[in-house]
């Protein structure tokens, strides 16, 4: 580790939802955050919230799925505002369907965000983690990893982030990176509202079913799950790597 490893983050999926919960956090512990979003105006209105709170903040539209784009937003985020040492790699979009539904666009469009918009961000952020012998990896899998049906593309996708996270933990941790990976539950997001409105059910009345199926009784935040990113990225969770921690409200896997 160096003597004052850069502290700049950068967030995928951040213009809403988890992402921009986790961005908020993050400056407010003290890192300049990048906010990385296909919606350029969501990344960019988080990002000048967070500056008129009196952070650091840069808001960057791209799509994580193109390698051109990423690494020119990645180089942008080093010139503007720091080498890049911590990656959350939260962008993720669901094409749900029945496999003998689903198209090969439902496949390859999930797979391509969450499965090589992740590789691609690591390879690019990585370099800066290594040369600072510090850095931070938090990628966002699901509990629909361990099955979910109607969604063969995202669980697929999901499960495959929990590998990716296990091997960049391996490859990397001799630099002083670790990589985990949190394993949502039910978390209340416009995603999750989508999702209700696709089955026909009012919102209120989804989140109470999904509550009674859950042992604390209530749906997640997008808090819940930035407050573990936060313990993850941080100097007290340098012992912790190559982790699935499920954030759930009760036990999975």
């Amino acid at each position: 580790m160096t003597d004052s490893p850069s502290r700049v983050a950068i967030v995928t999926g951040a213009g809403r939802g988890i992402g921009a919960a986790v961005a908020r956090r993050l400056a407010s512990d003290g890192f300049a955050v990048a906010l990385f979003d296909l919606d350029e105006s969501g990344a960019k209105a988080g990002a000048e919230a967070i500056t008129a709170e009196g952070g650091r903040a840069l808001g960057v539209g791209l799509d994580i799925s193109d390698a051109e784009q990423v690494d020119a937003a990645v180089g942008t985020v080093a010139s503007e505002l720091g080498a890049p040492t911590v990656l959350v790699n939260n962008a993720g979009i669901t094409r749900d369907n029945m496999l003998f539904k689903m198209s090969e666009t439902d496949w390859d469009s999930v797979m391509g965000v969450h499965l090589r918009g992740s590789f691609l961000m690591s390879r690019a952020v990585q370099k800066h983690q290594t040369e600072q012998k510090w850095g931070r990896v938090v990628n966002l899998s699901s509990t629909s990893a361990l099955g979910n049906r109607g969604q063969a593309n995202y669980s697929t996708a999901k499960a495959g982030l929990q590998g990716f996270t296990k091997t960049l933990a391996v490859e990397l941790g001799k630099f002083g990176v670790t990589a985990n990976a949190i394993a949502p539950g039910f978390i209340e997001t416009d995603m999750t509202a989508a999702t209700a409105e696709r089955v026909g059910m009012g919102f209120e009345d989804f989140k109470n079913a999904a509550a009674e199926q859950i042992p604390v009784r209530r749906v997640g935040q997008p808090s819940d799950i930035a407050n573990v990113v936060s313990f993850l990225v941080s100097d007290e969770a340098s012992f912790v790597s190559g982790q699935v921690i499920y954030v759930a409200g009760g036990p999975k896997a």
